[in-house]
């Protein structure tokens, strides 16, 4: 059975998205495609229905100078550590767009919300983890739809970036998410293009009934 059109355009849509660093333009976000942007983060699934998100914009230069330069001291610290051959490749690797974004959405959790017996998350605490994970794809998303990039920025410290934005010391930052308008999408993932690593065929990660270890061996 063949896909219906709106399923055939949700899987271009999943298929177009892509963690953008060098394609922003700078043109500031309207605050009514935000809000729609992040109406659609704030309808993802949650553990309990426990909603443990929030979302702080930032578009202060200052603020997002001091990330940019966190980030540009952390990634010198991890190409610090890699070999020879590995860090030329990753050199070659943009690994954010605070500044060139100009808008920065730093998504949160907050493990209180929801109170102290969130249902669903008795046994398994990361559900609320999850949850914040999976508004963050909704966000990522629309804001494909919406004609916007996001590039995910992970080579921050946590205490770093909680002091930036001011959080409550029991609420934990899970993603500094640039957004913007951008040139356009690049065809293949950057980490694809530059050789860092390839995408595995969904064959080789599905299984049936058990885990077919011996399968995996040999990936």
């Amino acid at each position: 059975m063949s896909a219906t059109p709106a399923a055939t355009a949700f899987y271009e849509l999943v298929a177009r998205r892509r963690d953008v660093r060098a394609e922003f333009t700078g043109d500031p976000v309207d605050d009514e495609t935000l809000t729609r942007v992040l109406g659609a983060a704030h309808r993802a699934p949650s553990v309990g229905m426990s909603q443990p998100w929030d979302f702080v914009v930032v578009r202060d230069r200052v603020v997002l100078d001091a990330f940019a330069q966190h980030v540009a001291a952390e990634r010198s610290a991890y190409a610090a550590e890699l070999p020879p051959e590995r860090r030329a490749r990753f050199q070659g690797i943009k690994v954010e767009g605070v500044r060139e974004s100009g808008l920065g959405v730093v998504v949160t959790y907050d493990p209180a919300r929801g109170g102290p017996q969130v249902l669903g998350r008795r046994t398994v605490d990361d559900t609320g983890l999850f949850s914040v994970v999976l508004a963050i794809q909704n966000l990522w998303l629309a804001a494909t739809a919406e004609g916007l990039g996001v590039g995910w920025v992970s080579f921050y410290r946590e205490a770093v970036l909680s002091g930036l934005v001011d959080l409550p010391s029991r609420v934990r930052p899970v993603a500094w998410l640039c957004v913007g308008h951008v040139a356009g999408l690049q065809e293949q993932p950057d980490l694809e293009r530059h050789g860092w690593r390839a995408r595995r065929p969904v064959s080789d990660v599905v299984h049936h009934e058990t885990y077919d270890h011996h399968r995996q061996e040999h990936h």
